[in-house]
């Protein structure tokens, strides 16, 4: 059974009013299956075939989709700047030789490469000005080059932060220039090293300015190369950004990604990579508002207290502590951009909701994610299943022509979405204007 969630009936007085119901693996109470191991896991990547010149992802119905940009080298994240501009990191997975020993190692190099995942990273920071009449950039320049697998963005009153596969960064930032000269002064280590599994870093900045919050994922799939590999990682951490002290701030999160502050409650949110090779529905990936001092479970335990048995040893102590993620999204999905909409060129039943970027799922028969989905929000919580916004990355021969990643939404409050195959940035709007949509209703 092909497990992806389903656009719904929409009931006539609103398109969210229609009774709540979620495919399996997503939701707030995903049914989870029982593990299911084999001797050989799940290997069903995506060959690529990216987008011609022509071809474009398939938007949701009433929305628009333009390439704001093409020709880019493996853009995975994207930071809208108050004045309008957007950065956009160009960046792949480092040298990393402990990650890939074995024969486990070499397939998996293998079929990275396969996915369009395995070439030198372009280690740059890109950005991209102005619209034009066809929906592209009208200027682009290198904006920060010479980093380490840069990643996660964020703009601090004069200060650009940036999170490099080791450390973040702080940069100058004048507003309007093309580009920065000035070598980035390093206010934090980020655990890294040849052994470097989950490679991507992200940051963003607390509302009033003091701390960043860092992910920094696991160095292997469920502690398999040793506890003391895992020292710092599967985590977000706390910065203070005026002393330069760093704690701690949830853990057991295997790999976090995407970070976002919803609207109404401003608690911090993110996205969440599971573990694999338990079985195709298992164990899913997901969102889930994160608790100061939380542990959600990683490696020991999985959606709350569902042992892992695979590890070794066991920490019953630390799995009776395991918090529940909030929102599953899948199995193996890959869920990694997250966006919070506050716009207002969206219609009204957009507003507070938020966008996932599903990057798709590389060990999972039939495939799951590729694509961006819309989850909306009412009272600080997910209010309904998922709906599929951006799609058509997966063409019917299963042949990858896009993958998203990073999501953002721009000054003029259109949804912008990194393509790390496609090498493009696609822009969606609504295909007519928000307030002619609720005139024709």
């Amino acid at each position: 059974m092909r497990h992806t969630p389903v656009l719904l009936l929409l009931a006539a007085a609103s398109p969210w009013a229609a009774a709540q119901s979620y495919a399996p693996g997503y939701g707030p109470n995903p049914q989870l299956p029982e593990p299911q191991r084999k001797l050989i896991p799940t290997l069903n990547v995506a060959p690529t075939a990216p987008f011609t010149e022509q071809q474009r992802p398939v938007a949701a119905a009433g929305f628009t989709v333009t390439a704001y940009a093409r020709g880019l080298d493996h853009p995975r994240w994207l930071y809208t700047l108050p004045n309008g501009d957007v950065l956009v990191a160009e960046t792949n997975a480092p040298p990393k030789p402990d990650d890939g020993k074995g024969i486990k190692g070499m397939v998996m190099k293998q079929q990275m490469k396969k996915a369009g995942s395995a070439g030198e990273s372009a280690n740059r920071i890109t950005l991209l000005r102005g619209l034009d009449s066809k929906g592209e950039a009208q200027k682009r320049s290198v904006y920060i080059k010479g980093l380490n697998s840069p990643f996660g963005m964020a703009l601090v009153g004069k200060d650009l932060y940036v999170a490099d596969t080791d450390a973040v960064l702080r940069f100058p930032y004048q507003e309007g220039a093309a580009s920065i000269d000035t070598p980035g002064v390093k206010v934090m280590d980020l655990p890294a090293g040849t052994l470097n599994h989950h490679w991507t870093k992200n940051i963003i900045a607390s509302p009033d300015g003091k701390f960043l919050y860092v992910t920094v994922g696991s160095n292997s799939n469920v502690g398999e190369n040793g506890i003391e590999a895992e020292t710092g990682r599967a985590a977000i951490w706390q910065l203070d950004l005026a002393t330069n002290k760093s704690r701690l701030f949830a853990t057991g999160l295997r790999n976090a990604n995407g970070m976002g502050w919803e609207p109404q409650t401003k608690a911090l949110w993110t996205t969440v990579n599971e573990r694999d090779e338990l079985g195709n529905d298992l164990v899913p990936d997901y969102m889930t508002s994160v608790k100061e001092g939380g542990f959600y479970g990683w490696p020991y335990s999985y959606y709350g207290q569902h042992v892992d048995t695979r590890v070794s040893p066991q920490k019953p102590e630390l799995v009776a502590k395991a918090i529940p993620p909030d929102y599953a999204l899948g199995g193996h999905t890959a869920s990694l951009g997250l966006t919070f909409y506050e716009a207002k060129l969206f219609p009204a039943q957009y507003q507070g909701g938020v966008f996932i970027g599903q990057h798709g799922s590389w060990n999972r028969k039939p495939h799951s994610g590729y694509k961006v989905v819309f989850i909306p929000f009412s009272g600080g919580k997910p209010s309904g299943p998922p709906q599929d916004f951006l799609s058509g990355f997966l063409n019917s021969e299963g042949k990858a022509q896009g993958r998203p990643v990073g999501v953002a939404v721009d000054r003029q409050g259109a949804l912008l979405v990194a393509d790390d195959v496609g090498n493009a940035v696609w822009r969606v709007t609504p295909s007519m204007p928000a307030s002619a949509q609720s005139a024709s209703r």
